[in-house]
């Protein structure tokens, strides 16, 4: 039987990761017009950058959706988050604009998080609640609303580079704490104990 306890925290934790991932995920719509400004980018050149991290978000999907199924949630949203606040800080010392692809390519991660998210909090629950965590869950999408509003005021005070440290901080902070304060969901907890006996 899974706790009460454990199943708001599991759901607490993933809806935060997933709100700051969210926030991370669209950084590019604040950065974006200064970083073509500051490289001379063409029309077709920004396209391609800010669709870059949209674009990973949605095919890594796939591929976090089965890590998270064989390895767990917990170890997997740690990474991704970590590898996402890698490449956000990377944005402060690259200078070419294939540089700049590759660490879009890493920030989008972060928009992968969702499937990890969900296959991780629906382990935790009954399917007669899966809709109503799921939804819950789903909040974190405010994430995006966050950069909108909060990130002008972060780039005025900072400047873009500022921007880019903060959020890759908070990102790598959340993932520390993540990885501290969530559990193992209870499907991988009962394969590894069957495959611990003879």
């Amino acid at each position: 039987m899974i706790s009460n306890t454990g199943q708001t925290k599991a759901l607490t934790l993933s809806t935060l990761a997933f709100t700051v991932c969210f926030a991370i995920w669209t950084i590019f719509s604040i950065l974006g017009v200064q970083i073509k400004q500051d490289l001379g980018l063409n029309d077709t050149q920004f396209g391609l950058l800010v669709a870059t991290p949209i674009l990973t978000g949605a095919l890594s999907r796939l591929i976090l959706g089965i890590w998270t199924d064989q390895y767990g949630g917990r170890i997997v949203m740690t990474l991704t988050m970590l590898a996402s606040s890698i490449a956000t800080y990377l944005l402060t010392s690259v200078e070419t604009y294939e540089m700049f692809l590759l660490a879009a390519l890493g920030i989008g991660l972060a928009g992968g998080c969702f499937a990890v998210g969900i296959t991780y909090v629906s382990a935790w629950y009954e399917k007669e609640k899966q809709g109503t965590v799921l939804g819950i869950f789903g909040v974190g999408n405010v994430g995006a609303a966050f950069t909108n509003f909060g990130a002008p005021f972060i780039m005025l005070a900072l400047g873009w580079h500022g921007l880019a440290k903060t959020y890759a901080i908070i990102m790598f902070a959340s993932a520390i704490l993540f990885y501290l304060f969530a559990k193992d969901d209870p499907k991988l907890v009962a394969r590894k104990a069957k495959k611990e006996k003879p």
